[in-house]
């Protein structure tokens, strides 16, 4: 690697995360490069920085661009193709979250849908069904949140995440002032999937 030591640290360990997040070594060190570099990089660029194929380089590029977590530049009077990641760090994270559920959550969640409708056979059958009724509620419950959560602008979130243990301080002191108020069941589709008195 042709990189100041700090940086070397940084992308070597991004690296070996990546490997772990599902991603090749060589594609977390690409972003890690891109993240910490102050100008957009050509892919001869991130070449001599790690000292990778030009080929794994041009793969990888693609890889990202498919996750959008890349943006593609161009330069004046200069016709490669140059590469950076958005400034705001929350976009990131936003991204990343959008594309690993549209990848692995969305596809679960017509799986188990479409293994509800169908007509059990057995008793072993039936226990596989609410077992996999109880994995859908929790999925849709976290992804509902998700999509309320998603629509928030950046500062709010924040702040929303900074709450910490306030969030149950302000859940304990709504259950005393409302003891007695209308409550959804948490269980799968609720006792009978409908509102019940506390």
């Amino acid at each position: 690697m042709n990189l100041p030591p700090l940086v070397q640290t940084f992308v070597l360990h991004f690296g070996e995360m990546g490997s772990r997040w599902g991603i090749s070594r060589t594609v977390g060190q690409m972003y890690a490069v891109l993240y910490l570099s102050p100008t957009p990089l050509n892919a001869d660029q991130i070449v001599e920085r790690l000292g990778v194929s030009r080929s794994n380089v041009s793969m990888g590029l693609k890889e990202l661009q498919a996750w959008n977590l890349v943006r593609l530049r161009h330069l004046p009077n200069d016709r490669r193709d140059y590469f950076s990641t958005p400034d705001d760090l929350w976009e990131i994270v936003r991204t990343l979250v959008e594309e690993r559920k549209k990848r692995e959550i969305d596809p679960t969640l017509t799986m188990l849908r479409d293994a509800l409708m169908l007509q059990p056979t057995s008793a072993e059958e039936r226990h596989a069904q609410a077992r996999m009724a109880e994995t859908l509620h929790l999925i849709e419950l976290l992804t509902r949140w998700y999509d309320d959560v998603r629509r928030l602008e950046t500062e709010r979130l924040v702040s929303l995440l900074t709450l910490g243990a306030r969030v149950q301080k302000a859940l304990e002191f709504k259950d005393r002032v409302l003891p007695f108020g209308r409550r959804r069941d948490a269980r799968p589709g609720g006792a009978d999937g409908k509102e019940t008195e506390a």
